[in-house]
């Protein structure tokens, strides 16, 4: 069963016109005061609401390495630092804020998942 995280967001056209741009999201659906978003399989929302919602993390996966660079190179001025191994983890990422200053993450897994 698919899902969608919504976010509330005091500027939600230009949020998603952000995710549009800046990660490649596509518009999904557009409702009244929402705009639904997918970044491949992930569904994502921004709606008019008077105080932005800013917990939580929007993880964004990449297939490679390679990938979170290029992420990393569009939004630098973005970056809480540059790209990393998470041994933990095992995965090779980096964090990001929105303008609205949510927390996004770009990473990859250095080993074998299941599709989704």
């Amino acid at each position: 069963m698919p899902g969608i995280v919504f976010f509330g967001s005091e500027q939600y056209e230009s949020i998603a016109s952000f995710y549009v741009e800046a990660v490649g999201a596509t518009v999904w659906l557009e409702q009244s005061a929402c705009t639904i978003l997918r970044y491949d399989s992930f569904l994502f929302g921004f709606c008019d609401r008077e105080t932005a919602e800013t917990d939580g993390v929007l993880t964004f996966v990449t297939e490679t390495r390679d990938g979170v660079d290029t992420y990393y190179e569009r939004l630098a001025d973005r970056a809480r630092g540059p790209p990393t191994v998470n041994e933990e983890y095992d995965i090779y990422q980096f964090f990001a804020e929105d303008p609205e200053g949510r927390t996004m993450e770009f990473q990859t897994f250095r080993h074998d998942t299941d599709p989704v």
